[in-house]
């Protein structure tokens, strides 16, 4: 990882941490989103360029997080 993104990669993550609702996520410059096709269920959250920090809900909590280019 960038080194001049890990300091994003923790907020977004402190982030995740933090939500209560999947509407907590949805933040100017986070572009959040859901992923179609055969990963449908996963959304995502930019950290830069095609890197983003995917992750599914599962009962209300985040679960399955991961960091990836998935373009």
């Amino acid at each position: 990882m960038n080194p001049m993104l890990v300091s994003r990669f923790r907020r977004i993550l402190a982030l995740l941490e933090s939500a209560e609702t999947l509407e907590d996520m949805n933040l100017p410059g986070l572009c959040l989103h859901q992923l179609k096709g055969n990963r449908r269920g996963t959304w995502a959250v930019k950290v830069s360029g095609n890197w983003h920090v995917t992750f599914r809900l599962k009962e209300g909590d985040i679960i399955d997080v991961d960091y990836e280019d998935y373009h």
